[in-house]
């Protein structure tokens, strides 16, 4: 099957949580799309938008994009979040889908995205989101293949400021996030000087994976090497660095993390620790199921992590085993993740854009990406089924283990 000169009806959606890459994405791959046209590659083009992710597809909710305001969306580069709005939806969990009402009692999800999308006639559909957005989007390729022969392209673009989908090598908004996240500590680490004996937990986003809050901590690092600091004034590098870096992939010995951190705030006044949201969730988890709690999970099973609160968990513990007098808990995420992309991430969507939009053309489904398993990592449509989540942050990599060392962390 291929696309080449014929009329084209593309559709696009947005799922997932935010990242600094949706707007940029959705930019990306129209232009990508009006070039095509342009170039003679098709003969046609119609683009249509599904509102707030998989929730606007299985309720028909969508727009056409007039011919003329294709050739305004470069515009979109330039704003965080999505124009076209998100939604979190499983597919492939029936049950959630009719209790929120997105369809009826004994209708399959895939069955009315198919149908939805065969009625709209869409040749192509882009589902720009993260592992779960494109593991729905390969349950829905696979059953569109299966029960309606492939008729539609299903292309995805990974977004995910977590950086932990196999086997992409990065995906989009995550160099942004961690970008973003060192300038909010930035302002927040000036917190430190309000207090005496001040500890400030920067909490990170990052479920499963350190990745996020590895590279936020390299670009404040970076950062705090260019400023100028005057003695015998009492805020200096020192004070203001990071003493700790807790992520997934490491166990935390809060007893041996305690007694080095308390010779720091002895030394330093302060105590500046960056933690992922997931570090120690699952300590924190089984002594609340052990307690006979019930722990609260969302549609895809995940714990919700905005109810067990790691980083309350550990500033209570930690602010007593450092003799904190006051302790701020300060979450980057939602100012992280809500970014434009920078320049890199830009670039990075436009190269997945150009190769997907191509793939798109030539009949070929998959999900965009830089594929790790493939001899010099080219940028391809990686078929569905290599794409999972839960890829964990090789903790191992020069550059971070370095960064331990000159912290006075040991791992």
């Amino acid at each position: 099957m291929s696309y080449a000169n014929t009329h084209v009806n593309v559709a696009m959606l947005t799922a997932g949580g935010l990242a600094p890459c949706l707007s940029s994405s959705v930019a990306a791959l129209t232009q990508h799309w009006v070039a095509a046209l342009k170039a003679g590659k098709i003969s046609g083009l119609t683009v249509r938008m599904y509102t707030d992710g998989y929730k606007g597809l299985l309720q028909g909710e969508s727009f056409i994009v007039a011919d003329d305001v294709l050739e305004q969306v470069a515009a979109l580069h330039d704003l965080g979040g999505s124009p076209i709005g998100n939604s979190r939806v499983k597919l492939t969990n029936v049950a959630d889908c009719v209790k929120r009402g997105l369809c009826k009692e004994g209708e399959s999800p895939l069955e009315v995205a198919s149908q939805q999308l065969l009625k709209d006639e869409v040749n192509v559909v882009h589902t720009i989101g993260g592992d779960d957005t494109n593991t729905q989007a390969a349950e829905l390729s696979k059953y569109l293949l299966e029960k309606h022969g492939g008729k539609v392209v299903v292309v995805g673009m990974p977004k995910t400021i977590d950086n932990d989908v196999f086997p992409i090598h990065q995906t989009f908004g995550a160099d942004t996030a961690a970008q973003q996240g060192a300038v909010f500590f930035e302002n927040v680490v000036s917190e430190s000087t309000a207090n005496p004996r001040m500890l400030i937990l920067h909490e990170v986003m990052g479920r499963d994976c350190g990745y996020l809050t590895a590279a936020t901590a390299k670009y404040y690092r970076e950062a705090l090497q260019k400023k100028t600091f005057v003695s015998p004034f009492t805020t200096t590098s020192k004070s203001r660095d990071v003493h700790a870096i807790w992520i997934p992939e490491l166990p935390i010995d809060i007893q041996g993390e305690g007694a080095r951190l308390k010779k720091v705030m002895d030394e330093q006044g302060c105590v500046n620790v960056f933690m992922s949201e997931g570090s120690g969730v699952k300590d924190i988890v089984a002594e609340l199921e052990k307690a006979g709690e019930e722990v609260p999970r969302d549609a895809f099973g995940h714990v919700k992590l905005d109810k067990v609160n790691p980083g309350a968990y550990f500033a209570k513990t930690l602010a007593e085993l450092v003799d904190a007098e006051k302790t701020l808990v300060q979450k980057s995420g939602y100012f992280a993740r809500s970014a434009a992309a920078n320049a890199f991430d830009k670039d990075l969507i436009n190269k997945c854009a150009e190769v997907g939009v191509g793939a798109a053309i030539d009949g070929t489904s998959g999900c965009m990406g830089q594929d790790e398993d493939a001899e010099g990592m080219p940028i391809r449509p990686i078929e569905f089924s290599r794409i999972k989540g839960h890829k964990p942050f090789d903790a191992s990599q020069d550059w971070f283990q370095q960064m331990l060392t000159d912290i006075g962390q040991i791992n």
